[in-house]
């Protein structure tokens, strides 16, 4: 409303659930915080704050002034009085030399370099309120005073333009809400996603650690290896029964192979390299140029077409130290890998079985998920031409499989569309795990082909894809969406045997051993503690099932059951407990 309009177009009324409403809400906030922050610490220099999901955030410099997130009730306090004066969010702009002299002025570096970036002959806008005059050229609340329900929530560290050679800076994460009950609906989700972190549950449950010796490389304990693969042989099984041949492909090929794929000039920076006889190598970041080789190393016919190689493989990416987190960002993983040969008229067909394939696999853990069409980037191999036809089969795909999607244009792979699947885990968050991306440009480059029913050579397409997207993530989702309290067929430990004393033991071995002969996960507590105590402990390491066995017990040849949530489910003899959980872990229920 405060806004010129220089030029025809439509206008909209925003509701206040609307995202670009709350993200205008949010982005005027973090001027507000800007503002309180310049007021209260003097020699602040500022960089950047714009919203993002489910809040803001400011990049600021505050120099030699250490800060914490005990400083927020006063920079909270200030942002309120800032509020109250119920400023009007001026726009204005000036010209390029203008606004450099007006941030050198006042020693905003960081603005000045980002003013010094922008276009020649580019308008330099401008936002202000009252006093505080800001680098913008965003929508923002009319006044400051419709800002009624913030919060600041965390501090970290975060490098000048994400570049790790720069400045690291101190990022301020706030949130902001047109209603109380939504900011406290969000905070208490917080609350709940900070007991649900999957490095704090990873530690405590045994699953993976990290060690200062490999920053981003993650170590998997036995518990942790107990859930990879109970993950991957579900994965193998499923891919088996879709006619899909598992491969294994080298981590490290020699760099002329990425110069040939693309990868080399388009993603070569995020690559580690090596030297092995005098020639450069690359470790690789990405599955796709083995499996290639693999469809190359022997004359293929339309007769063989889909082609479907899987491969579970291990890539290594540089990501910077300041992104790594947990499982979730890391620099070696496992893609759940698939690529896929076809001829054009096979496309629908195929990305078809694979939704069919992702689906599967997402109903198991009960996500729900939306679908993105992405398509071509600026930065990409091939023409407009090739770039229609496989943006046209995907969506051809989508439509006639009944699924809604979400256009995101312009996010594509340098060499093909994709379609990716977003999840919903229990706390309602979103992450982008599977991916199906069609791929004219690597058959080109490899100059694949295979025996048509001419007689003729002719080019397949490519699909790559994933359904986990890594298994290193994956698996980070799974700890947070679960709370570390896994379904029975996946716990690490699915029974622990409980003798009441030193009495029962044997018994108790016995319970054990027939248990572990019916394939359950199981284990006995045999140390010198209370039985309360050790009940306590396992519930604590979430194990489902807790099998009670006192003098009782064993006189009569059964076993007491307690339930990891359900609680005492009373007595049964061992042939009924392992009727119960195997049956539960082969139907591999969610309880």
């Amino acid at each position: 409303m405060i806004r010129i309009i220089e030029r025809d177009g439509n206008t909209k009324d925003l509701e206040k659930n609307d995202k670009y409403a709350l993200e205008t809400l949010r982005h005027t906030t973090s001027h507000v915080m800007a503002d309180a922050i310049k007021r209260l610490y003097k020699g602040a220099k500022l960089a950047i704050g714009p919203s993002i999901d489910n809040g803001f955030y400011y990049d600021i410099d505050f120099g030699d002034i250490k800060i914490s997130d005990e400083d927020f009730p006063k920079i909270e306090e200030e942002m309120k009085k800032i509020i109250k004066e119920n400023a009007t969010m001026e726009r204005y702009t000036m010209e390029r030399a203008d606004a450099i002299k007006f941030f050198k002025d006042r020693n905003e570096d960081y603005k000045v370099e980002l003013v010094n970036d922008l276009p020649l002959g580019e308008k330099v806008y401008f936002a202000k309120q009252n006093d505080f005059i800001d680098l913008c050229g965003g929508a923002h609340m009319l006044h400051t005073s419709d800002i009624k329900h913030f919060k600041l929530m965390s501090i970290a560290g975060a490098y000048w333009r994400g570049d790790e050679h720069n400045k690291m800076l101190t990022r301020i994460y706030g949130t902001a809400f047109f209603n109380k009950e939504d900011l406290d609906n969000y905070l208490n989700m917080m609350e709940e996603a900070k007991k649900r972190d999957h490095r704090k549950l990873g530690k405590e449950l045994d699953i993976f650690m990290l060690s200062e010796y490999g920053p981003g490389f993650p170590f998997f304990l036995p518990n942790g290896m107990i859930i990879r693969n109970t993950l991957m042989n579900y994965w193998r099984k499923i891919h088996y029964e879709n006619g899909y041949d598992e491969i294994m492909t080298p981590i490290i090929l020699n760099k002329k192979l990425w110069e040939t794929s693309g990868h080399w000039e388009h993603y070569g920076q995020n690559m580690y390299s090596t030297s092995i006889d005098d020639e450069d190598f690359c470790v690789k970041p990405m599955n796709c140029p083995g499996s290639i080789l693999v469809y190359m190393n022997e004359p293929r016919s339309y007769k063989d077409l889909p082609k479907r190689f899987a491969e579970p493989g291990i890539v290594h990416r540089h990501e910077k130290s300041g992104e790594l987190h947990g499982l979730m960002r890391v620099r070696c993983f496992t893609q759940d890998d698939a690529h896929i040969y076809i001829t054009e008229d096979q496309i629908e067909e195929e990305v078809t079985r694979i939704i069919k394939i992702i689906d599967k696999i997402y109903k198991l853990f009960k996500f729900d998920y939306f679908v993105e069409l992405s398509t071509r980037p600026e930065d990409r191999m091939g023409t407009d031409e090739e770039w229609d036809r496989a943006e046209d089969g995907l969506a051809k795909a989508l439509k006639n499989n009944g699924m809604d999607y979400i256009l995101n244009e312009g996010d594509g792979a340098f060499y093909g569309p994709k379609i990716d699947f977003h999840l919903r885990d229990s706390l309602g968050r979103t992450w982008q795990c599977g991916t199906i991306q069609l791929d004219i440009q690597l058959p080109q480059r490899f100059n694949l082909s295979y025996i048509g029913a001419d007689g003729e050579k002719h080019q397949p397409i490519m699909i790559h894809r994933v359904c986990f997207g890594s298994i290193e993530r994956f698996m980070g989702i799974l700890i947070e969406h679960f709370a570390g309290a896994f379904p029975t067929w996946l716990a690490p430990v699915q029974t622990m045997v409980i003798p009441v004393s030193d009495k029962t033991l044997d018994y108790g071995l016995k319970v054990k051993e027939e248990l572990a002969k019916a394939g359950v996960r199981v284990k006995i507590d045999d140390r010198a503690e209370k039985m309360g105590y050790k009940i306590r402990e396992a519930e604590m390491k979430k194990i489902p099932y807790m099998i009670v066995v006192g003098p009782k017990e064993a006189e009569e040849g059964k076993v007491s059951i307690r339930h990891r949530v359900k609680g005492d489910l009373g007595t049964k003899t061992i042939d009924e407990f392992i009727k119960l959980i195997t049956d539960e872990i082969e139907n591999m229920t969610l309880n």
